[in-house]
């Protein structure tokens, strides 16, 4: 057993997933069994197994087999892995669920819902959970939930679908399928408009952020769709990540690459905010003063809370102060 996967089952697995970085999302079609192989292979924070949009309708009911198997047989390390099963308005649902979810096994962190329009819908997924959970064995509430808003319903509805679970650890914006449900006129989504006078998503992805962050969830940014421009990536990813997002899907593994550096603190970010704590610490705890002064800046209380977000993102990063 290699040591990622001794940590992965020393750890507490219900609640494990939760706090782990999402800067990188690896989307992997689930009836491609060349690509679910590589997955675990790509340097990414978050894997996810597709049995929707990816798979053609004919192989959905396959693909299922082929994804249970990935879980149980590849090796995972201790990124977290989840599965995305149909939407609650297809047939395939309620068996993505009790196939994938009954036989995986225990290595499977989350399922991701797409198209939430409302929180009935995260619901009904928690409760069926619970049934499988203890069908097939699992402890109850192992398996988080992943919601997509991609409608101007789920939108509307964003505040009471973040509420909706306990299982709910992350909230993801679909910009190709938003752009389709409120008649954008662009042909494909999740990439910058020039004709735009500013960004015509900041709005969505304000109001998403918003809501997730009142609920304690991560908030993921949907993928950029020109795979081979990676500079426009950079440019399109940091608008989320000036925001305040988690990360954001990759789809392939220069992608993911690129997403691991744009939502990490540099070093030089990451170092500051240690300084700016332990100054802090120092002014309230020996000088007893609730502000300070940092170089030119002055800093209190709220300088500390954007300082330990800024240290708590780098050390899910895997960065170190400096000597």
């Amino acid at each position: 057993m290699s040591p990622a996967v001794a940590n992965w089952h020393d750890r507490d697995v219900s609640d494990r997933s939760r706090a782990l970085p999402r800067r990188s999302c690896l989307s992997t079609p689930g009836a491609n069994e060349r690509f679910l192989a590589k997955a675990p292979t790509v340097v990414a924070d978050m894997t996810f197994l597709d049995l929707e949009d990816s798979v053609a309708p004919s192989e959905k009911v396959a693909a299922r087999a082929k994804v249970v198997d990935a879980v149980r047989n590849l090796s995972w390390d201790d990124r977290v892995l989840c599965v995305r099963v149909n939407a609650w308005d297809t047939q395939w649902t309620y068996g993505d669920v009790i196939d994938v979810v009954g036989k995986a096994g225990e290595r499977l962190d989350e399922v991701m819902l797409p198209k939430v329009q409302s929180a009935a819908e995260v619901v009904a997924l928690d409760l069926l959970l619970t049934q499988v959970e203890r069908n097939s064995g699992l402890p109850e509430g192992h398996i988080g939930i992943e919601a997509q808003i991609e409608t101007a319903r789920g939108l509307i509805n964003v505040d009471e679908i973040c509420a909706a679970s306990p299982r709910l650890e992350t909230i993801i914006f679909g910009p190709a399928d938003f752009a389709a449900s409120v008649e954008m006129p662009v042909l494909t989504g999740g990439v910058a408009i020039p004709e735009y006078p500013g960004d015509h998503f900041h709005y969505v992805f304000s109001r998403i952020l918003m809501a997730g962050r009142a609920n304690g969830l991560q908030v993921i940014d949907g993928p950029y769709l020109y795979v081979r421009d990676l500079d426009g990536l950079r440019d399109f990813a940091q608008r989320t990540r000036v925001l305040g997002y988690d990360g954001k899907w990759a789809l392939t593994p220069d992608q993911a690459k690129v997403l691991n550096e744009v939502y990490s603190p540099t070093q030089e970010q990451f170092d500051r905010a240690w300084d700016i704590l332990e100054a802090y610490r120092t002014a309230t705890e020996e000088q007893q003063t609730g502000a300070v002064m940092f170089g030119d800046e002055m800093i209190d209380e709220a300088s500390r809370k954007i300082a330990l977000k800024f240290v708590t993102r780098g050390e899910r990063a895997g960065l170190t102060r400096s000597s």
